[in-house]
């Protein structure tokens, strides 16, 4: 399985479970914004186009806040192929805490996906209440885990490598050969 990791505005840093989990394992690939601190929704669209385009198989999106919101955007406009999108802390664009510089992320589409989700979400989240990440998980028909009192699910969080976010990534993508 290839999977794309999608981070949210600012990249992943070296602490943040994605940057390990590249580091891990080969079948993880970045895509690549032409800004990070600065994204603009049409040209994070066109980067998601390009790596699934590049990708030899049907790859598993693996999203982070921001990222989460560019999966449900593009998933309205393209009809490339995926086996499926695990999403990590869904910020709230109406929240106090969401940057403004994606601002052209705000308006989250809400029609259900056409490929396999599931909803990671803590109950303490800055930038998203666990709420919205229910109400996003039912609007999109994405199955939701909750995974209690762990932040933003990043760098910040203290999780290192993540095994147990590794492990849900694992029982996802073994439920989408089913």
């Amino acid at each position: 399985m290839i999977y794309i990791n999608l981070p949210g505005i600012g990249n992943s840093g070296p602490n943040h479970w994605q940057s390990w989990w590249e580091k891990e394992d080969r079948s993880f690939r970045r895509f690549a914004p032409a800004s990070w601190e600065m994204p603009e929704l049409g040209e994070w669209i066109d980067a998601l186009n390009r790596s699934v385009k590049d990708s030899p198989t049907p790859p598993i999106l693996v999203a982070h806040s921001l990222a989460c919101l560019l999966v449900a955007h593009w998933a309205l406009r393209s009809q490339a192929s995926i086996a499926g999108a695990f999403l990590v802390a869904v910020p709230d664009p109406m929240g106090s805490n969401f940057p403004p510089e994606a601002a052209s992320f705000g308006d989250v589409p809400g029609e259900p996906f056409r490929f396999p989700a599931l909803v990671v979400a803590s109950r303490n989240d800055p930038y998203g209440r666990f709420e919205y990440a229910q109400l996003r998980a039912l609007q999109w028909h994405a199955g939701l885990v909750d995974i209690g009192e762990r932040g933003h699910i990043g760098g910040e969080s203290g999780l290192g490598d993540w095994r147990s976010g590794r492990q849900l990534l694992s029982a996802f993508e073994a439920g989408l050969r089913r």
